[in-house]
């Protein structure tokens, strides 16, 4: 858990923009609910390599409402939880389908496995991102996805 946790952390963008360090899913699960500063919206735009409007659909939020928490304090709690369930994904596909760009185009593109969704699009719910993660874990054990 601390590797995921670690590579979890570095795609909201670490902790010189969270604020502070992170040991435990304890200490990430407290900065969930305080919610994250709004330039975490920023890094995970960069690190998944989404539009402002990609991420928004991903997260089922509208795009004005993260155009307008970029510009204020902090971000809801349930932003800050779907903010980390999408970095959470990006991490998995980082580490078991490739590099940034390989990982940023298999998590856009339609998966059979996945009914022909891409895996952004199914994101925005846990169960959607529980079938996601299915197949990235399959994708790690040699399974075909």
């Amino acid at each position: 858990m601390v590797n995921e946790l670690h590579a979890v952390v570095e795609e909201l963008g670490g902790e010189p923009v969270l604020g502070r360090s992170f040991r435990t899913a304890t200490d990430l699960q407290s900065a969930i609910r305080e919610g994250f500063p709004q330039t975490v919206v920023e890094e995970v735009m960069h690190a998944a390599g989404l539009t402002l409007k990609e991420l928004a659909a991903s997260l089922d939020l509208s795009a004005r409402s993260l155009q307008r928490r970029r510009r204020q304090g902090r971000l809801a709690r349930y932003e800050s939880d779907r903010l980390y369930r999408l970095a959470r994904i990006v991490a998995l596909a980082k580490h078991y389908v490739g590099d940034e760009e390989t990982a940023t185009r298999w998590l856009k593109r339609p998966n059979r496995a996945l009914g022909g969704s891409a895996p952004l699009e199914l994101i925005d719910t846990e169960l959607g991102a529980r079938a996601v993660e299915n197949i990235l874990g399959r994708i790690a054990y040699g399974g075909v996805s």
